[in-house]
Formats: C-alpha cells, structure tokens, sequence
C-alpha cells in the first residue's frame, strides 16, 4: 500500500507500507493491503505506521484518512509535540 501522511505545512511521510493503525474518532483502527475503500474522520492520536523495515509513529492532530485502491491519504492538523 502507498501512504501520504500530509499537514498544511508538509508531507510528513510518503511511501510503501505493510500497515497502518489511526486514531478514528469512535476508537482505533487498522488498514492493510486490500482493505475497502472508506474515509474516516481522526482524532488526536497515534497514527502507527508499519513498513518492511521498521514501525515510525506519528502523534497528530485532528484530520481524516481516504483509503481507495491501496492508496491511503491522510491529511491531518498538524503534529503534536511529544
């Protein structure tokens, strides 16, 4: 699967992943290759991405996430300070 992870001042992350988990709103989900097309509002949180050769986090801001054809899109707030 292809992830952006984007705010309004940069792309925070581009590129190939195995999976991700995002804070919804009503609780947490996961995404993974061939999941059905959705888009969901996020919460403040944690988006986990995992790829083929590490796990990075990313604590964001309200935004949302469009998943289509293995190609997820996520446009968030900002970044929160750890």
């Amino acid at each position: 699967m292809h992830l952006e992870i984007l705010t309004p001042d940069a792309k925070v992350f581009e590129g190939e992943v195995k999976s991700v988990v995002f804070p919804g709103i009503v609780g947490g989900f996961e995404v993974l290759n061939g999941h059905a097309p959705l888009i969901s509002a996020l919460s403040d949180g944690i988006i986990k991405v995992t790829t083929n050769s590490n796990i990075e986090q990313f604590k964001v801001r309200s935004g949302f996430v469009e998943v289509l054809n293995n190609k997820l899109t996520v446009c968030v707030e900002g970044l929160l300070e750890e």
